[in-house]
């Protein structure tokens, strides 16, 4: 049932959303520096932000939202849109042909991206909130492409960092080659993409790592998967709030996770809120 879903959401996506280009959706946005000043009541365990706290969020890094396999732009609006009336500047990168492709030319086109946003915002670095595969093209641009010197911190929610047997069994059903979609097999576990990736150390540079995952992840298998190692900061959702249900699309909507991402970019204890909606 899962992979007959599976194939039937990639089927859908194809046929509904192949209309939109991925340059399109790769834009910077024309005022990068423009924030909202409407309070939000989705908090960390102290309560609301604070003026002082959305000021803050104001001089940070720019924060990029790197879609995953499918993930058009809309889909990454409501963490965007949560992050922008905490007071960040925000713009959120859509893969290039819904990242169907090359996961390394995905990150070639995001190391573009990286650098309009810089450009347009007079920042040095970024911080990117990555989601499922999205955490992949973005650790290939920063280990490979240059991105340790323009990346500050690395938050990924659901990236399979060492592969997903969702991708195995489609490997296996779609004759061997993911019925020829190359991200697919490059997600695959043992993959010569994923390799190469991990050879070495998985946290390269000055940059902060975190990852954040959900034991209801369907399409993260096995869940600790999605951990790097040689110091990055981990979290499960439900270390915390063992009673929380999150799935692989939930963790950019739930607002729990939220505040862990909130937390993390805002260099604080991660503690996540167990109570946010």
């Amino acid at each position: 049932m899962l992979l007959r879903t599976i194939l039937a959401a990639t089927t859908a996506a194809t046929a509904l959303l192949g209309p939109a280009t991925a340059a399109h959706a790769a834009a910077p946005p024309t005022r990068p520096d423009t924030v909202t000043t409407t309070t939000t009541t989705i908090g960390a365990p102290a309560g609301t932000v604070t003026a002082a706290e959305r000021a803050a969020a104001a001089a940070a890094d720019p924060v990029i939202v790197v879609g995953g396999l499918i993930g058009i732009s809309i889909a990454y609006e409501p963490i965007a849109a949560r992050l922008r009336a905490d007071g960040y500047r925000v713009s959120i990168y859509q893969l290039p042909n819904l990242g169907f492709g090359d996961i390394r030319e995905s990150a070639r086109a995001l190391s573009s991206y990286v650098d309009q946003v810089r450009a347009a915002t007079g920042a040095s670095r970024v911080d990117l909130v990555t989601h499922s595969e999205g955490g992949l093209v973005s650790r290939w641009y920063v280990k490979f492409l240059g991105g340790a010197d323009k990346v500050d911190q690395y938050v990924s929610l659901g990236s399979p960092q060492y592969g997903t047997y969702v991708a195995n069994i489609v490997n296996f059903v779609g004759l061997g080659s993911c019925a020829g979609i190359v991200a697919c097999q490059q997600m695959t576990i043992g993959s010569s993409f994923l390799a190469e990736l991990n050879a070495g150390d998985d946290t390269p540079g000055p940059v902060r790592w975190t990852t954040l995952r959900t034991w209801q992840d369907e399409l993260v298998r096995p869940v600790d998967n999605a951990v790097l190692a040689d110091g990055a900061t981990n979290v499960l959702v439900q270390a915390w709030c063992p009673l929380r249900v999150v799935g692989h699309l939930g963790l950019v909507l739930d607002g729990t996770t939220y505040t862990a991402v909130r937390q993390t970019l805002a260099g604080a204890a991660i503690r996540p809120n167990c109570l946010a909606v």
